[in-house]
Formats: C-alpha cells, structure tokens, sequence
C-alpha cells in the first residue's frame, strides 16, 4: 500500500473540536494556498504546486491537528515525545518522504519535506523537529552518499520504524564544528570510536546514528569521516537536556567508549565527511526555515480568533487600527518567510547553488518566528502569558531556530562571505 493509501485510510474526514482555539489551525493551514494551474511556456507562480504536495499539505494539516494537537500540552509538560506519535509518523508516511519507494519510501518531492515540517510545525514544533532532522539530514545523506549496501538495509528502517539522529555537535566544536575531537581509530575490518557529542537531537528515541570522527587528526578536518552507528553498537546515551523550548524533542549527550562499527558503515569516501556535513547542514537551513515559518503561522492561527471574540470600548480588539496595523505587518512577514523558504527548495530541487538563499530563509524565518510568537502573547494579554492558550509555547519553541543548525550570526557571516565575493570580482 503506498504512502498516501495509507494517509488517506488513517484520516478520518472531518476534524475534531479539541479545543475552542484548534479549527484555526485547520482552516488556515489547509486553505491558505491557491490551487494555480501552469499555462503551457508561462512562469509559475511559488503557489504552485503538484497534486502529490497539495495531498501531503492537506492530509499532514488533518492529521497533526487530530491526532497530534491532544497531546502537544502533556508532551511539552513531561518533555517527552509521545511513542504513539513516533509511531504515527511512521504509519503515515512522513519519515521517508523524499526516499525511494523501493526502499519504503513516499517517492516525493524535496518541497513535500518542507511542507510535512512547517504542517507539523503550526501544531508542535517539537514533533516537526524530529520529522525535520530525520527526513533533511538522515535520509538525505543515506540517499546522496550511501553505498547501495547501507541504503538497502537502512533506508527501509528510516522509513517505517527507525528513527535517526545527526550526530555532529561536541562540547568544543559548536559553530566551529570541524574542530572536532571525537576519533575513529582503524583497526582492519571496522573502526572503534572514541569520544562523546553534545546537543544531539533525536537522540533519546533513536535507532539510528549518523556519527562525525576524525580518521587521523593530523589532517585536520580533512580526517573527517561519516559513520552510521546503530545503537546496538554501544552508543551511551547520557544527559539529557531541560530546555526553554521544543521540550518534547528530546536533546542528549552521547559517549562512545570503543564503539565498534564495521568499515562498510562508513557513508561515502573516508575523509569526505566535513563535505557531506556542509552540504547536509545547507540543505537542513532549509527545513529549518520551514519550522520557523509553521511555528509563526500556528501562533498567528491560534491568536487571530481572539482578537475578534475579546471585546474592549464596545467593539473587538481585532478592530482597533493600532492593533490592525500591527497584524498586518506580522501577516506580511510570515508570507515573506515562507516565499523565501519555498524558493529556496525550489532552488535545490533544480540543482541550482542556494547556499545562500538557505542562509537567508533560516535566518529571516526564525527572527520572524521569534517576532510573531511575541506578539501573540502580547495581543492575547494576560491569558496569553497563560498555558491556557498555545502561543507562550510557541514563544518558547521559537527561540531554538536563532541556534541550532547555525546559528544567525553564522548565517550572516554565510551570506555575507558570498555577497563580498560577489561584489569584489
């Protein structure tokens, strides 16, 4: 049964009312965007989508805000990812989106990623992110740099009961990554790690571990090498952290105390592992960028209700110009983030350079994010400072999109290295 079979079964065909606030999540997520039709040698607007998107748009709306949204306050409460959830994501499809069907995967677009994370997003960000990290990075570098051995025997893992964590961050080696200490000795047949990671996502649940060390230190980060590590192997996993924010999405250190890993688990050519990180983490931008831009519309979706139901000097809130002005400008902003964001992902499926655009999408997404989620609570006044109403979450949820998978002043430095280059030849 494919993928969309198997969503279409799942979904039932309308939408509970879980909460007095949970329609705005469906009637704008699932509406918000124009059905365009290509003229035949006509530019397409960045609305347009193919039938498989649309699909995944509307049936990840239903299915986060029904199967999800009831559990998002005691997730972010005991932070903790529900297994049911997990399992749900499996089920329907959304953790091999762009993988192969041969290998159990829904065959889709790289857009269809992006719009499975920001759907995901304007209900639980922390669900999104797990959904995120496994389809953009895990998937992503099986499917470029996998021998036909690890995408025969992983990919169909990852795609149906597996999940899979990016193993890159240490104590020392944040923004600079490839300062990296954690070692990958060759002992013939397979390598034995030693080291540790830090700020590791995902890692709590998974099953699958794509795992940065250093093959011979004395090249620098030209030792870098790209490991796939199940857990069985003997991964530690150690802290795990308490966060601001995305709380559900769990965040640990890893140990490796002489972690055998057999030599046909290494992804791609030895030594090439800090190439394949920067084309993963460029790409990851993206994704992230996305999250951003569901997290802010989810927060616009739950606070706009409000402000025509609260009433104040005789009419709505919502009325007031100066609260109308204010408004409008966030709307503008979320639309600009989302058309960069989905831009960009149309940049990379046509095999054009977006390192850039991905820099700017992540950076932009997230301070609008940051922005909207703040003024939500404060248009929402004192109950939206309360754990009644969503958007405090989405508050604290949007402060990780200025830090992880570089952070904004990482992005601008990306963005203005290629603007210089530019503009000095």
């Amino acid at each position: 049964m494919s993928s969309f079979a198997i969503l279409r079964r799942n979904l039932s065909p309308s939408i509970r009312r879980l909460r007095t606030w949970a329609p705005a999540f469906t009637s704008q997520s699932s509406r918000f965007f124009s059905n365009t039709h290509n003229v035949a040698n006509q530019p397409t607007s960045l609305y347009s989508f193919t039938e498989e998107e649309e699909m995944f748009r509307d049936v990840v709306a239903r299915y986060a805000t029904e199967k999800i949204l009831p559990k998002v306050a005691e997730m972010d409460e005991k932070e903790t990812m529900d297994p049911e959830v997990i399992k749900g994501l499996f089920d329907n499809g959304l953790m091999g989106v762009e993988t192969k069907s041969e290998y159990g995967g829904a065959n889709g677009s790289f857009l269809s990623a992006v719009i499975v994370i920001e759907e995901l997003a304007k209900v639980d960000p922390s669900v999104s992110a797990m959904c995120d990290i496994h389809n953009t990075l895990i998937n992503r570098i099986l499917n470029d740099h996998g021998s036909e051995y690890l995408k025969e025997k992983y990919l169909p893992q990852l795609a149906t009961e597996k999940v899979g964590s990016f193993c890159l961050s240490e104590a020392g080696a944040g923004s600079d990554a490839f300062s990296l200490t954690t070692r990958a000795e060759d002992c013939g047949d397979h390598y034995l790690l030693n080291g540790s990671k830090m700020w590791i996502s995902n890692s709590l649940e998974a099953g699958i571990f794509v795992v940065f060390a250093n093959v011979d230190p004395s090249k620098g980060y030209k030792g870098i090498t790209c490991f796939l590590v199940e857990r069985e192997m003997g991964i530690e996993i150690a802290k795990k952290e308490s966060k601001l924010g995305i709380r559900a999405s769990s965040t640990c250190g890893l140990n490796f105390d002489n972690v055998k890993v057999p030599k046909e688990n290494v992804i791609g050519e030895v030594g090439k592992g800090y190439k394949y990180a920067i084309e993963m983490l460029n790409e990851g931008r993206i994704g992230i960028a996305a999250q951003m831009v569901g997290l802010a519309q989810g927060a616009f979706n739950a606070t706009m209700p409000y402000l025509f139901q609260r009433k104040q000097f005789g009419q709505p809130i919502g009325q007031f110009q100066g609260l109308q002005f204010q408004y409008a400008q966030i709307a503008t902003e979320i639309e600009c983030a989302r058309l960069l964001t989905y831009n960009t992902a149309r940049m990379r499926e046509q095999g054009l350079n977006f390192v850039k655009e991905a820099a700017m999408a992540k950076l932009y997404a997230s301070q609008v994010a940051e922005r909207t989620a703040s003024k939500c609570v404060e248009w929402m006044g004192g109950v939206g400072f309360t754990r009644e109403f969503p958007v405090e979450k989405f508050l604290r949820d949007s402060k990780i999109g200025a830090i992880y998978e570089g952070t904004s002043n990482i992005q601008l430095q990306t963005i203005g290295k290629i603007l210089a280059k530019q503009y000095s030849q």
